[in-house]
């Protein structure tokens, strides 16, 4: 028997608390709620780009993973689905100064194939630093 989107993310959250490619960047799913999940990343010298500002993939990639959980917390046992489309707007740099930051992401839109959803990376105090949004599509 398959498990849901949301009995695979619990048992992702109560070990690794993310995939190993968020595992390399050092990012960790910590909250999930029904269409919504929070991944979290203390930022270091390995996500700084030339300019000594965290790299744009790493929001992106944050932005993906939040929005992408909070779909799949709502799919059921069996079901597949991907990325169709991702925007970021950066708001402000973050550096390794910023500490850690949290990346939300909720859903918009939950249909039958099509969903969408919003992302927002925050820091602590709940600075915002780039929001953004996505379009999944079920593929099963």
């Amino acid at each position: 028997m398959s498990e849901t989107g949301r009995e695979f993310l619990e048992r992702l959250m109560a070990g690794p608390g993310a995939s190993a490619f968020g595992q390399s960047l050092g990012m960790r799913l910590i909250a999930l709620g029904e269409g919504s999940a929070v991944f979290e990343v203390r930022p270091g010298p390995q996500h700084l780009n030339p300019m000594g500002a965290v790299h744009g993939g790493l929001h992106a990639a944050l932005m993906d993973s939040a929005m992408g959980c909070a779909v799949q917390a709502l799919m059921p046992a069996g079901a597949a689905y991907g990325t169709v489309d991702l925007k970021v707007s950066y708001v402000r740099r973050i550096t390794v100064e910023t500490g850690r930051i949290l990346c939300r992401g909720q859903i918009i839109h939950f249909g039958r194939r099509v969903q969408t959803a919003e992302a927002r990376i925050e820091d602590e105090a709940g600075k915002l630093y780039a929001h953004g949004s996505g379009t999944f599509m079920r593929s099963d």
